[in-house]
């Protein structure tokens, strides 16, 4: 799938650029419910949706967790998300990290342990992907992407919106219904009915 960090500089786009329907999603790596979401809920979906062409993806990618939690996981993780674009291996990667990702309160993300899963996704390691994730060569990436998240929202009593979170052509899911997020089918129903209208 084509990806590619956006103009505004902060979040990345997976999918074609011509797709009808854009799914803008908020998530931080540590977040149990963003695992959910990509791993059994609607993630898997969306998923067959930007390779059929029907929708695209921006993700911006929060590191708020690292604040509430300690440690750093969600940044090292973010700069290694970052360094993945480089090689066009953002998705796959990110799949990966979700599909591994430790328990919340344990700060997991090492470089370490960011390089083994690296090494699932053929073609992403390099000595260059390395040295990004170890040097956090995209720090001001983790940086800016973060401000724009806290920006977006309060969610809770905290800067943010809460992750996940979706925009669905502008429109962001409410609270009250983000349960179909974690419902594959709800989801696929969801977006079916909205593709379909970005095609009349």
């Amino acid at each position: 799938m084509p990806e590619q960090v956006e103009p505004d500089g902060t979040s990345i786009l997976v999918g074609d650029p011509q797709a009808l329907t854009t799914v803008h999603l908020y998530e931080d790596p540590r977040c149990p419910y963003c695992k959910e979401f990509e791993t059994t809920g609607g993630g898997p979906v969306l998923t067959q949706y930007v390779l059929r062409r029907k929708v695209k993806v921006e993700y911006t990618m929060a590191s708020f967790l690292d604040g509430r939690l300690g440690g750093n996981g969600s940044k090292k993780a973010v700069n290694a998300l970052r360094a993945a674009v480089e090689e066009r291996k953002f998705a796959e990667y990110h799949t990966v990290l979700y599909q591994s990702q430790p328990p919340e309160e344990v700060d997991g993300f090492t470089d370490a342990r960011l390089l083994q899963l690296a090494s699932k996704v053929k073609g992403l390691r390099s000595p260059s992907f390395d040295t990004a994730v170890k040097s956090m060569k995209y720090q001001a990436f983790v940086d800016s992407t973060e401000k724009v998240f806290s920006a977006a929202g309060h969610y809770n009593g905290h800067a943010g919106p809460g992750t996940p979170t979706a925009e669905v052509d502008g429109y962001r899911i409410p609270v009250e219904y983000s349960g179909l997020l974690y419902k594959g089918d709800l989801f696929d129903r969801y977006l079916a009915r909205v593709t379909r209208r970005a095609a009349t």
